[in-house]
């Protein structure tokens, strides 16, 4: 499990941090000299009843957004560290804001520096604090006031936590995708190049191999680390270290992503749901944004969209165009950002990794509230969309687990519950062998009526009419 902290600069984070842990995770020199986070921080938190769980500490300065948004995208459990003597502030806000759209559901608030206020302005703050967070899905988080200076309230703060982690539901089984987006990689003396990072599915063990994106290079992992201790294998909702054989700590970095399997194929484009703010303005196909998922961060343009809105918010399914491929996944989290100046505009969920091109959509005009909320959620619905919308082009059943989410042991039975057709290596909605079939007989009748001497209609001739694959 993975506590990320989230709060405004200069309301104790870090400090709080190694109050809780022990770990100073402020570890560049220009950290210690104008005494704020610039990186991403991290350390082994201790918790009765939920063993050990890695904190990840972002910094809280506007400039650093995007830092913190390389931090908080695989965070389990957030910690909003807000100060006292000054409440809720813009980047309180902001990173409440951009935890809502990474969809957490569990938050700590750590109401620090209590020492410097009377329990009369204690009392109004956190009313003040609760009132924001009842809009959000962290509503009815526990606030704790605290001081890292004297103490106080730290044994509380960590029941609090303990609460909190038992509510966090478990990541995906061992025996999915494993994925890991790259935060740090440097080089180890004796061991080569090192990177970290939050396992977000799957796991990985000493000698097996990985792919390593961008590129796909194949790499051995020489050795794997949690929390400092050397281990077999890791596994997701984990922090973990990983020794590579075979690349230059130059060739990895902050953005990269290890994987294991063939499954896992780079885009540039990828259909969504999309949620932005209220008070943007509308966007076009001309707008540049800063794309956000995982540790990866490229340009990106929304280029096409439905004619209608979502009817209760400001979201609705779009095709989002990267200047990159990236590795991405049905029902992943991201966040848009404006680039200048920078700030953050909205957010969504993939429903579509590989989407058909836009000649071969299926466009049906703005979707029910329910439907959307379903298809960011629930893999299966994502897999019902992805059936509909292949038509008889089918759909590769290698992709399916990437594409929707889904376990590779769980696309069988999902297909079977759809009447999908399985064929060779590729999976068909019955609703399109029938309009097939109705385009087959179609074509049968008028090849009779112009050739009405011909026995009847060459394979050839017919795959050209109706425009299948050959198994079908």
């Amino acid at each position: 499990m993975i506590l990320g902290t989230a709060g405004h600069i200069d309301h104790g984070k870090t400090t709080l941090v190694k109050a809780l842990t022990g770990v100073d995770t402020d570890r560049l020199p220009e950290e210690k000299k104008r005494g704020i986070t610039i990186d991403l921080g991290f350390a082994p938190l201790a918790i009765e009843g939920n063993g050990t769980i890695g904190v990840v500490d972002v910094p809280g300065h506007e400039a650093f957004v995007r830092t913190m948004l390389a931090g908080a995208s695989g965070i389990d459990l957030a910690l909003l560290v807000i100060a006292a003597d000054e409440g809720v502030m813009p980047q309180t806000r902001e990173h409440l804001e951009i935890l809502s759209l990474l969809g957490l559901q569990q938050a700590v608030v750590a109401l620090t520096k209590c020492d410097l206020v009377d329990a009369e302005w204690l009392g109004l703050v956190s009313s003040d604090i609760a009132e924001l967070l009842a809009a959000t899905p962290l509503a009815g988080a526990e606030i704790c006031p605290v001081s890292a200076l004297t103490g106080t309230g730290i044994d509380e703060l960590r029941s609090s936590i303990a609460r909190a982690a038992f509510r966090v539901g478990a990541r995906s089984e061992a025996t999915d995708l494993f994925r890991m987006p790259v935060d740090r990689a440097f080089t180890m003396k004796g061991t080569g190049t090192v990177v970290t990072g939050t396992i977000w599915s799957g796991s990985v063990g000493r000698d097996e191999f990985v792919s390593l994106f961008p590129g796909g290079r194949q790499l051995r992992v020489r050795a794997v680390q949690r929390h400092g201790a050397a281990v077999g294998a890791a596994a997701a909702g984990e922090r973990a270290a990983i020794a590579l054989a075979g690349c230059e700590v130059d060739e990895i970095g902050r953005g990269s992503v290890l994987v294991s399997g063939k499954d896992w194929i780079p885009t540039n484009a990828m259909d969504a749901v999309v949620t932005l703010f209220s008070d943007v303005q509308p966007i076009t196909a001309r707008t540049r944004l800063r794309f956000h998922l995982g540790t990866t961060e490229v340009s990106a343009r929304i280029v096409s969209r439905p004619a209608t809105r979502g009817a209760s918010r400001n979201d609705d399914v779009y095709r989002v165009v990267l200047t990159e491929p990236i590795v991405a996944r049905g029902g992943d989290r991201f966040v848009l950002r404006y680039p200048s100046p920078p700030r953050t505009i909205g957010g969504g969920t993939v429903i579509d990794p590989y989407p058909p091109g836009r000649k071969h959509r299926d466009d049906t005009g703005s979707e029910s509230q329910s439907k959307l909320e379903n298809e960011s959620a629930d893999p299966r619905s994502r897999l019902a969309r992805i059936m509909q919308s292949s038509g008889t082009r089918g759909v590769r059943l290698a992709t399916l687990a990437v594409r929707t989410g889904l376990l590779h042991s769980d696309v069988d039975a999902s297909l079977a519950s759809l009447e999908a057709v399985c064929l060779g290596e590729w999976a068909y909605s019955r609703r399109a062998l029938s309009d097939l079939e109705l385009s087959v007989e179609a074509a049968v009748r008028e090849h009779a009526a112009n050739f009405p001497l011909e026995p009847g209609v060459s394979l050839q001739t017919m795959r050209a009419r109706v425009k299948s694959r050959p198994e079908v």
